[in-house]
């Protein structure tokens, strides 16, 4: 009973700071505390610099160095305030997290200690870009690239236990000014598809003169005991469990999802809330998930650049207050088997200056035409471009997700309900005598005392990869550790570029003396006869929509190496460099650096399957195998025929499973050293797909078998039981 399981184990019994008290707060007071947004601005920059900054902010202007020096200048006085000596560039590389590199506001000036921030040191620093991965734009000895302040996206204040730290948001490039982070083609792209849908809207409404994409992430995570991480090196290591029985009690009996929060989770919960709230995260839900220490948080709904920031950072606050609280915070898409997997449902949508949801269907959306022009728009953006949405959201880890346990299959596909497939049925065969389909329908329920229930015009299809759900449109198979960004920058490029050709079409009808609606609508049920095929309301888990996808044209991309060939496609070249996204060298070399990542992730799972199997499973198996074996020979040797005879099939089959599990162990790693020869990115990603990973399950049947037959005394993993249920 001495193993580092069992030690573990008792510690978490043992342990008395696990019972922590929610900090109490009020949210409203702490909101924004550490963040330099508005009301800050207008305390700590003079009144022109403060209204210029939030012009800049509004337009995307250059900003000017006096501008700069003043905003450098009350950003200092505001964080030394606080209690911070350091300040940083946090910015996005291609690595997926976030990266910083502090430096003081301390400096020696004629021998004087002195604190200075300037303008210099604000707008632009310089960090190796050749360390980050870069698809071979640098190379080893070209060192030089630079961060640049990003205005719109405030700067806030993280909290360590070393104390406050100044943090500027920053987009990363080349010293060839190439991108090398998530954030510079974001921005471009929400630019873009800003204008296009200005444009449109001119259509309708003159007035609007901003038309900004929002969004809204649900992040879904697992919990478990610190003590019990520590202890199984693959979640360390990879994030999941390469080995593990499922329990006899998981998810199957569905009591968790919105149950009571545990008191332990309640409290780590409300301490990453009050940190989020300070940073002017906008959180408002919290809640049980599916899966037996899964849990989801969500925020309201922000313009894009800032909700990104915020899940990034949300993701980094999250990890470091679990272990204040003795737990880890796992985001990893699929950390068990047997149960739901993590993702963020990215709830996207577009609004007007003018106070108007351009994806609200009001209440006859077959009479709202601005309405479904975005609608249908940002329908056929998708079946258009379905194969690099895919690419957008693929990863080992995602991989491991989709398709499995109420996440969405890897066939991209639309889910709007029955009232809106209605109205975009009679828009394509229009008839006079059929009703309209209306936005919400009553409900009777039929029980005393409780209203009548006003039904959102679409059902939620949890299977769906994007679900309309009433006034946005949810993108659902986005992974819980991906950098959203990656599936936004193709989003709102390919909405943008959908609504620019969708003006170009209509304005030329107009040109040729239709009436503006008539254009519009001439236009709209052309697209949805092109893009209906991308239309399912179904189970997409069924063989049956597989077969319908198939021959309907739909890819079915079921890994990360195929799937990422569509950025370097010749259609998503032209679309990118057309619309001022990225060059064709920049997605070459992202196309690159997913490959890379994808082979390390799954080259790092293989060593830490080879290292688990041989020196801890298998020494246990054994030592167990050999207890056994004693037990046969003294039964047999006094008579006990029978139960020898029972002793022997047990000892046959643990024996067989040890002799399986190396056998493939050996034949995996001779695999992995054939692959590593390989040149090509492309090639040895493919190869660790096809030729190493399939052993990953092999092994992992073998290993899991002798969990259920190997005295519980002797395992030293930690089991599901164990991990699954955080006390």
């Amino acid at each position: 009973m001495d193993s580092l399981r069992f030690k573990a184990l008792a510690s978490i019994q043992n342990r008395q700071d696990d019972k922590q008290k929610p900090a109490k707060s009020v949210i409203s007071e702490i909101y924004g505390t550490h963040v330099f947004g508005d009301k800050t601005m207008r305390k700590y920059l003079p009144k022109d610099t403060y209204k210029s900054v939030t012009s800049i902010i509004q337009t995307g202007e250059k900003i000017s160095r006096k501008v700069a020096d003043e905003v450098a200048a009350g950003l200092k006085s505001w964080a030394m305030e606080m209690g911070a000596t350091h300040y940083t560039h946090w910015f996005q590389p291609m690595t997926g997290t976030t990266a910083e590199k502090h430096d003081s506001f301390f400096e020696l000036r004629d021998g004087e200690p002195v604190e200075n921030f300037s303008a210099g040191a604000l707008v632009q620093q310089e960090p190796d870009a050749s360390s980050f991965p870069n698809g071979g734009i640098r190379t080893t000895f070209e060192a030089r690239g630079y961060t640049a302040w990003d205005p719109s996206s405030p700067a806030f204040l993280m909290r360590t236990q070393a104390g406050l730290t100044l943090c500027i948001p920053t987009i990363f490039v080349s010293y060839t000014g190439e991108a090398l982070d998530y954030k510079a083609p974001l921005l471009k792209a929400l630019h873009f598809a800003e204008q296009a849908s200005v444009e449109v809207c001119h259509y309708f409404d003159p007035k609007v003169k901003k038309a900004a994409a929002t969004l809204g992430i649900e992040q879904e995570y697992f919990l478990v005991d610190a003590a019990l991480f520590n202890v199984r090196t693959d979640l360390m290591l990879t994030g999941r469990t390469l080995f593990g029985h499922s329990p006899a009690k998981g998810q199957q009996l569905e009591d968790h999802y919105f149950a009571s929060i545990p008191d332990r989770v309640l409290a780590f919960m409300t301490d990453f809330e009050k940190e989020a709230y300070q940073l002017g995260i906008p959180l408002r839900t919290r809640h049980n998930e599916v899966a037996p220490s899964q849990y989801e948080c969500a925020p309201q709904f922000e313009d894009v650049n800032i909700a990104v920031d915020h899940n990034q950072l949300l993701m980094d606050v999250m990890g470091k207050v679990a272990k204040r609280h003795n737990l880890e915070c796992i985001l990893h898409e699929k950390p068990f088997a047997g149960v739901n997997g993590s993702g963020k449902h990215c709830n996207w949508s577009i609004g007007t200056d003018t106070g108007v949801n351009l994806l609200s269907p009001g209440d006859n959306p077959k009479s709202n035409l601005q309405f479904l022009t975005f609608f249908i728009n940002t329908i056929k953006a998708v079946n258009d471009n379905a194969d690099l949405l895919r690419a957008s959201i693929a990863s080992a880890s995602n991989d491991h997700r989709l398709g499995a346990n109420e996440a969405p299959p890897a066939i991209i596909s639309i889910f709007i309900g029955e009232a809106l497939a209605n109205v975009l049925h009679e828009l394509e065969s229009p008839k006079k005598d059929k009703k309209s389909a209306t936005a919400s329908n009553k409900a009777t329920v039929q029980i005393p005392k409780v209203p009548e229930i006003l039904l959102d015009n679409t059902d939620r299809n949890r299977t769906s990869p994007i679900a309309f759900t009433g006034n946005k449109f949810e993108f659902r198979a986005v992974g819980s550790s991906s950098n959203t960004a990656s599936a936004m920058i193709v989003l709102n490029t390919i909405v943008g570029s959908q609504l620019k050709a969708f003006k170009t079409e209509v304005d030329s009808l107009i040109a040729a003396d239709h009436s503006t609606e008539e254009a519009i609508l001439i236009v709209l049920r052309g697209y949805v006869k092109d893009a209906k095929k991308i239309l399912f309301e179904g189970n997409n888990y069924s063989e049956d929509w597989v077969k319908q996808a198939e021959k309907r044209g739909l890819s079915n991309i079921k890994t990360t190496p195929e799937s990422l060939d569509a950025y370097i496609s010749e259609k998503t070249i032209k679309l990118f460099e057309e619309n001022g996204i990225l060059s064709e060298r920049e997605l070459e070399a992202r196309h690159d650096i997913l490959l890379e990542h994808y082979t390390k992730q799954i080259q790092i799972e293989s060593r830490m399957i080879g290292e688990m199997a041989l020196s801890q499973i298998m020494p246990c198996a054994i030592d167990y195998l050999n207890e056994l074996l004693l037990n046969y020979g003294q039964l047999s040797d006094n008579g006990f025929v029978t139960e020898a005879e029972m002793g022997k099939d047990y000892i046959s089959r643990i024996s067989n499973h040890i002799n399986l599990i190396r056998t493939n162990v050996f034949e995996m790693i001779e695999e992995r050293r054939s692959a590593n020869k390989i040149e090509g990115s492309k090639q040895k990603a493919i190869a660790y797909c096809h030729k190493v990973k399939p052993y990953f399950e092999i092994i992992r049947y073998h290993a899991d078998k002798l969990e259920l037959y190997v005295d519980d005394k002797l395992w030293p993993l930690p089991k599901y039981r164990e991990l699954l249920f955080v006390k």
